[in-house]
């Protein structure tokens, strides 16, 4: 399993808790990632050449893709290395968000696009897109900017900008509070989906706030589900077993 997020943390609870055995494989963006109930590998593959390889030198026999739905690059990988193959591929992915009523969203393509649709006067900014996508917001230094990661960075593209170190999931009146606190007008995040880090989205809303939220980027066509039973189906009609699976710590 390619993984990474909250769901993809219950999945591995669920393949353990069936005994299913599995790898779980983790990119290594985060410094501490969560431990999971997995044997667990941390690391990138060297594209779709290594990932193949690694595939069939693990005797590998099926792969879920639960990364985020950001990791666009990774997910192509994973379909092209699984063709090369011949393995099946189910994508394990969380339903993108869907605007409410009183939701105040602009729907932009990129990252780009993001930085584009910030308004000229100086505002405060809450840039909840992690921190890989950070530089080209730098184009636009009027603005304060509130960051929320994981992991404290070392070197920081922006300089305004404050950082909270924190793991979700949020809470819809957490988020109220930390918005209200830095002054927050603007909100910037990626259409992530899931239930997870949509807290921010919901405190946007009631306090009326804009929303700029970047679209999914395009993955190659595959077979994808959003419901964890659907997943255990999947493996089990494509001959999945069971064993001993070995406990990550």
């Amino acid at each position: 399993m390619l993984g990474g997020t909250t769901e993809a943390s219950e999945l591995a609870q669920v393949l353990a808790e069936a005994q299913i055995d599995a790898i779980f494989s983790y990119a290594g963006r985060t410094f501490s990632p969560l431990p999971q109930p997995l044997l667990t590998r941390v690391g990138g593959f060297g594209g779709v050449a290594g990932l193949q390889a690694w595939l069939q030198a693990n005797s590998i026999t099926h792969v879920v893709d639960a990364t985020h739905p950001f990791a666009a690059q990774m997910s192509a990988n994973a379909v092209h290395a699984c063709v090369a193959a011949s393995l099946p591929l189910l994508a394990f992915e969380r339903e993108a968000w869907q605007a409410q009523s009183g939701d105040k969203w602009q729907h932009v393509a990129n990252i780009e696009a993001a930085v584009a649709a910030l308004p000229a006067e100086p505002s405060r900014v809450f840039l909840a897109i992690g921190k890989q996508n950070l530089l080209p917001f730098a184009r636009c230094p009027q603005h304060a900017y509130l960051l929320r990661l994981v992991d404290a960075p070392h070197d920081l593209p922006l300089s305004h900008a404050q950082v909270v170190i924190a793991r979700g999931p949020f809470t819809v009146s957490g988020d109220k509070t930390l918005l209200q606190a830095h002054g927050t007008t603007h909100v910037v995040a990626k259409n992530a989906g899931g239930s997870g880090a949509q807290a921010k989205l919901c405190a946007a809303r009631a306090l009326g706030l804009k929303v700029i939220l970047i679209d999914r980027p395009i993955i190659p066509t595959r077979n994808t589900t959003s419901k964890v039973a659907q997943v255990i189906a999947w493996l089990a009609s494509h001959g999945a077993g069971t064993g001993n699976t070995e406990r990550g710590e």
